[in-house]
């Protein structure tokens, strides 16, 4: 585990970026399981030289996890064990469109910088999939940067924050209620894919149908 993530109890190997990979090897493990968004390809060369397999998962979408579970599966000789995430009907209503801030930024003497989602992310695909619009979707950039402004001049209806990466909460609803009403949503939910997606899908689903729940 890296030391972001809330399992204390198990072995700790550093960060994603910056894993102790002396650590790894000395865990013995058979194989280390990567992700091309968090990991870095150098790291995995690292591990190579020192006769440890990998198995890099890549993931942009909702309808990636099934096919990358499933080989994951066959590359650990488990078989066919996983069940693709069943994607809900889409909702009857118009899309909504919405802002999405992953991440904030104070600067001195500049406007607080947010960052965000672009359409080529598993987090705004779990969103289509429950009929939400992002409104940077179009951005060149996986991960644009931006302002309330920005947002707020992009026709955004409703400010998604979630609570990882950063800690979005209620202290920060004033500041992003100057784009759109806020609805405050698990970080785990929208961005942690594989077993959780089928159920993340489902509770996501519920939080939008009420706010107040």
């Amino acid at each position: 585990m890296t030391r972001w993530c809330g399992h204390p109890e198990l072995a700790q190997v550093g960060g994603t970026k910056d894993p102790d990979l002396a650590a790894v090897a000395a865990l013995g493990p058979d194989l280390v399981v990567m992700c091309e968004e968090e990991n870095r390809r150098e790291d995995a060369e690292a591990l190579a030289v020192l006769d440890i397999p990998t198995h890099t998962l890549r993931i942009r979408a909702v309808g990636d996890v099934g096919p990358a579970i499933a080989d994951l599966a066959g590359r650990l000789g488990l078989g066919a064990r996983w069940s693709p995430p069943r994607l809900p009907a889409p909702p009857p209503r118009p899309p909504r469109r919405a802002f999405v801030p992953i991440w904030r930024e104070r600067r001195v003497g500049q406007p607080t910088a947010y960052t965000t989602l672009s359409d080529d992310t598993y987090g705004a695909s779990l969103l289509a999939a429950l009929g939400i619009l992002d409104v940077f979707g179009d951005a060149a950039e996986r991960y644009p940067e931006t302002t309330l402004a920005e947002a707020a001049a992009r026709g955004a209806e409703v400010v998604l924050a979630p609570s990882e990466p950063y800690p979005f909460g209620p202290r920060h609803a004033a500041e992003l209620e100057a784009v759109a009403p806020v609805l405050f949503v698990d970080g785990q939910d929208l961005f942690w894919w594989g077993a959780r997606t089928a159920a993340a899908l489902e509770r996501l689903a519920r939080r939008l149908a009420d706010p107040t729940g």
